[in-house]
């Protein structure tokens, strides 16, 4: 007997936010909406966790108070995507967002260690087509900032979108993001001083 090919059913952001809502996942269980799936995220080590709390410190100085700076919390990026992205800032106050996730984050930042592949091709790709207008990527691996920029349509990528502006910058440099001009962050201070090891 032959087996039928296995069928998935996709999820809009409404129906996961309802999934939440109703208490049927486990407190404290990693998941995440992406492209209509959800997907469970991998447990965090030292390293990484101390990469996002370098990276959040860093940006609530940059930003000041009309922004929210928010880790690993729900952004309602489309209409059957809400990553939980390391580090989102939006405009506005933690008041702005009691009723609802923020849907347009200026500034998304991911801390990759072993999601590497994944941040720099289907996240990107998410995040393009949501018109993200800038994306970081925090290499632990090789100790760099991944800067993306200028969303656009691109038929060969992950979900029909990437950034059109991608650029790479060692411990040495410094960054400004695009909704801060007025900032320069020094990358190094976006990186554990602690070195990655496999």
């Amino acid at each position: 007997m032959a087996i039928s090919p296995a069928r998935t059913r996709r999820w809009t952001r409404r129906e996961y936010e309802r999934l939440i809502d109703a208490g049927m996942f486990r407190t404290g269980e990693r998941l995440e909406l992406l492209a209509g799936h959800l997907i469970v995220r991998e447990p965090q080590g030292s390293l990484h966790a101390a990469a996002i709390g370098l990276v959040e410190e860093a940006l609530r100085a940059c930003f000041g108070s009309s922004w929210v700076v928010r880790v690993q919390m729900p952004i309602a990026l489309d209409d059957e995507s809400a990553p939980e992205p390391d580090i989102a800032v939006v405009p506005g106050t933690w008041r702005d967002y009691e009723l609802f996730h923020p849907p347009s984050p200026a500034l998304l930042v991911e801390v990759s260690e072993s999601s590497l592949d994944e941040d720099q091709g289907d996240k990107a790709g998410l995040y393009a087509r949501a018109r993200v207008p800038e994306y970081w990527i925090v290499n632990l691996v090789s100790r760099s900032l991944e800067i993306r920029r200028e969303p656009t349509p691109t038929a060969t990528a992950p979900f029909g979108s990437s950034y059109r502006d991608v650029m790479v910058l060692e411990a040495g440099a410094a960054v400004t993001p695009l909704a801060c001009p007025a900032a320069r962050i020094p990358v190094a201070d976006l990186l554990p001083r602690a070195g990655y090891s496999r």
